[in-house]
């Protein structure tokens, strides 16, 4: 997300939201997310390439479940109850390492015997790109406004509602994966102004390679979707234009914030555990402003994730759905490049956001910023033998790559839970 802060002296201001995630590879014709076709060709050796996935990252899309259903009733203040031992063997983790890491881990391996532990948990960290659940959250939210009673609707039209990304798209240096299916062609570029896609794929444009163009466009459909409501799904892209040429951008930004802010007060999560301010590229300001800042906690991102596999987030469908496209099914970094977790199932975002005084004469670079230096991972874990939690961790860590501290922990966090 963009960091609109100013400082006097000459400043290198650098934006990175990197993760890598997938939906499950088996789920092409149920989305239509023409890359998972390649992947299937992959997996089934139609098309010959080495396959680098992890065995976790092999599960049907069928296959992926909730974990805490059965405990769907329960109040969030039983989730977080003190564990003494749990408490202290996590503290002893952090021992050498910058006071700036806070964290929150929930132990689920048992629904009965549920463990938490904390470390700052309600420190405010600029969340970067772990910000884009959000923006998944609410286009689930308006999804049931349009059509309550009906998921498998909503589910159609995530999957042929095809949206031009116009200057929303622009800018943004990740590039996604374009795959023709008839040449059994892959390219990847960055986003342009002329790219159509279905809401379904530039979700997972937004998740699996963390592209900020398509989060803003998704998040311009859930704007959308709240000002026209049932008329949406047949609402052009020249309608949609000027819709925005139109409306004055108080309004725009006023209503583009609600959007994806409120259905994370409605979970219980206020505004100083975890929201947006700011879209993530430069071309939607166009239209729309920035307001409130954006500020995220290991507390509020684990409130999220709680719900999330209680069923919670929307309804139960909503949920899994969410999860699903979670998952990591490609490269794994950071926190999940844990060779700790190679066997597990992990559903995974990452976030970064680092930025340069080079005034000072002081080393800085890419993920080594000497200002701002953030870094964020959440992850959802379930190993072959059940041993399930889940892990939010933020730091920010001046003039240090913190993704090798991260996947560290990762390792011992897994050791510790599965002694």
């Amino acid at each position: 997300m963009k960091n609109k802060l100013v400082l006097i002296v000459t400043v290198c201001i650098c934006t990175a939201f990197t993760t890598l995630t997938d939906y499950p590879i088996d789920g092409y014709e149920y989305t239509g997310i023409k890359r998972l076709k390649r992947l299937e060709l992959i997996k089934s050796g139609e098309i010959v390439e080495k396959q680098t996935l992890p065995e976790g990252a092999f599960k049907s899309y069928l296959d992926i479940s909730l974990n805490l259903k059965d405990k769907a009733a329960d109040s969030l203040d039983v989730f977080f109850k003190d564990s003494p031992e749990f408490q202290n063997a996590i503290n002893n983790l952090f021992k050498g390492l910058d006071k700036s890491y806070s964290l929150t881990v929930l132990d689920i391996t048992n629904p009965n015997a549920i463990k938490y532990a904390h470390r700052n948990e309600t420190a405010g960290y600029q969340p970067g790109s772990v910000g884009k659940l959000a923006v998944l959250l609410g286009l689930f939210d308006q999804l049931a406004k349009i059509y309550p009673n009906n998921y498998e609707k909503r589910v159609q039209l995530l999957k042929t509602k095809v949206v031009k990304a116009g200057v929303w798209g622009l800018t943004d240096e990740h590039t996604i994966p374009i795959y023709n299916i008839e040449t059994k062609k892959l390219i990847k570029r960055q986003v342009i102004a002329s790219d159509e896609f279905s809401l379904f794929e530039w979700a997972d444009h937004m998740l699996s390679v963390s592209n900020n163009g398509a989060a803003s466009i998704v998040w311009r459909e859930v704007l959308l979707m709240q000002a026209f409501g049932a008329a949406y799904p047949e609402m052009t892209d020249e309608e949609a234009l000027t819709y925005f040429k139109t409306t004055d951008k108080k309004v725009l930004t006023d209503l583009g914030n609600t959007v994806v802010n409120l259905p994370l007060r409605n979970l219980g999560i206020s505004a100083d555990e975890w929201r947006l301010g700011s879209f993530f590229t430069k071309g939607a300001n166009t239209y729309v402003g920035d307001k409130g800042g954006s500020i995220g906690t290991p507390l509020g991102v684990m409130k999220f994730l709680i719900q999330l596999e209680q069923g919670k987030v929307i309804d139960e469908k909503s949920s899994l759905e969410m999860k699903r496209l979670m998952y990591m099914t490609d490269r794994r970094i950071r926190y999940a490049q844990a060779p700790a977790l190679k066997d597990a199932a992990v559903y995974f975002k990452s976030g970064s956001l680092y930025k340069c005084d080079r005034s000072k004469g002081e080393a800085c670079g890419k993920y080594m910023g000497n200002v701002q230096n953030f870094m964020n991972s959440v992850a959802i874990v379930e190993h072959p033998d059940k041993t399930t939690y889940m892990v939010v961790l933020m730091t920010n860590v001046l003039r240090k790559n913190s993704a090798t501290d991260h996947m560290n922990l990762a390792t011992n966090i897994d050791k510790l839970i599965r002694q």
